[in-house]
């Protein structure tokens, strides 16, 4: 998922950069609920799509940008809480 954290009316990802492993992200679409643990919050190059490879694993991933750096893009990846 890709959004804006700053600058328009929506800013959906505002305090992404807030997010630290072990924090809960709870997913809603259609009636479904999801809840995902934070594994990672790391700075990417806007050219860099290895975050967003395939895996055996339900992850999450946002991007958003980083401010004053139009070249970087920051990636959060979170794995299913089954439990």
């Amino acid at each position: 998922m890709a959004g804006h954290n700053r600058g328009y009316e929506n800013n959906y990802f505002a305090n992404i950069y807030k997010l630290k492993e072990g924090d809960s992200i709870i997913y809603y679409y259609e009636g479904l609920k999801r809840e995902y643990i934070v594994e990672e919050n790391y700075i990417i190059k806007d050219t860099d799509l290895t975050c967003l490879e395939n895996t055996e694993e339900n992850i999450i991933t946002l991007i958003t940008c980083v401010e004053n750096e139009p070249e970087y893009r920051r990636c959060i990846k979170a794995i299913e809480n089954k439990s």
